[in-house]
């Protein structure tokens, strides 16, 4: 984790998600880079050519700088290599673009989640960069004052397109010298006998090198809540899941687990795109 990328907003969960960005980084030996983006009003190029809202423009982005400059002279950060990227664009587009040329190992991003009405028609930047980042995305709910991933917990089906992702999966787990809890969610609708899933995870283990990893089953009405309570009851610190990244009206109908669990998980929750 020698590059992590951590978009703010200056709020307090992207300041919770900086401090555990600083805690990954000290241990590491790695860098942070501060991203901000500033959203251009919706109307088109006369935001950017009008001479009466340049002014304005070049106001926030004074205003936005000065805020970098000071988050980054924070004492948490002091020992780490931080620099900052400031940009007019859309927020997800902009982290997701940075992410990608500037080859992050990882994006830590805060979140408040989202319920409801919300939840279904606006989402957040950080769902959206969870469904689309080629990036590990670490989404952090909480102050984290000591963050570790000692109990690390990924739920999967175990199924041939999770064996690409899983490869960084498993270079997070070593690099943070994590126990590995692989779990399959057994629900009413997709229930495996206990010998057919056991068998699916122990051949799908043995591909690759693990330092330390325990295989579950776990029966509940669906997988979402199936993770949340397995989670809940081995006190696992960090829950891990791969995104399918679906867009539209797939993404609409089907739904997306990783981003239920970014919007529902109290515990942090990190993303591998498949």
């Amino acid at each position: 984790m020698k590059r992590i990328l951590v978009p703010t907003d200056f709020s307090k969960h992207a300041e919770y998600a900086l401090k555990v960005a600083a805690q990954i980084a000290k241990k590491n030996d790695g860098e942070i880079i501060l991203v901000h983006m500033l959203e251009l009003p919706s109307s088109g190029n006369d935001a950017m050519s009008s001479s009466h809202d340049i002014p304005e423009l070049m106001f926030f982005k004074n205003a936005a700088l000065a805020r970098l400059d000071q988050i980054m002279d924070a004492e948490y950060l002091k020992g780490i290599k931080v620099s900052r990227i400031f940009q007019f664009e859309m927020a997800f587009e902009g982290i997701i673009k940075n992410g990608e040329s500037h080859n992050a190992d990882l994006i830590v991003m805060g979140s408040h989640g989202a319920n409801g009405v919300q939840e279904m028609f606006i989402g957040s930047n950080t769902e959206k960069v969870v469904r689309n980042s080629s990036v590990p995305v670490l989404v952090i709910k909480r102050e984290e004052e000591n963050f570790n991933a000692n109990k690390f917990v990924f739920a999967s089906d175990f199924s041939e397109e999770i064996k690409k992702p899983f490869e960084k999966v498993v270079d997070f787990v070593n690099k943070f010298n994590s126990h590995l809890h692989l779990v399959n969610i057994n629900t009413p609708n997709n229930f495996k006998s206990t010998k057919v899933a056991q068998k699916a995870m122990d051949e799908f283990v043995a591909e690759f090198k693990i330092n330390n990893c325990t295989t579950h089953i776990y029966n509940d009405i669906n997988v979402e809540k199936g993770i949340l309570h397995f989670a809940k009851s081995i006190d696992a610190d960090i829950i891990g899941m791969s995104t399918h990244g679906r867009k539209g009206l797939s993404h609409f109908f089907n739904g997306s687990i990783s981003e239920d669990l970014v919007n529902h998980a109290k515990r942090p929750v990190v993303t591998f795109k498949i």
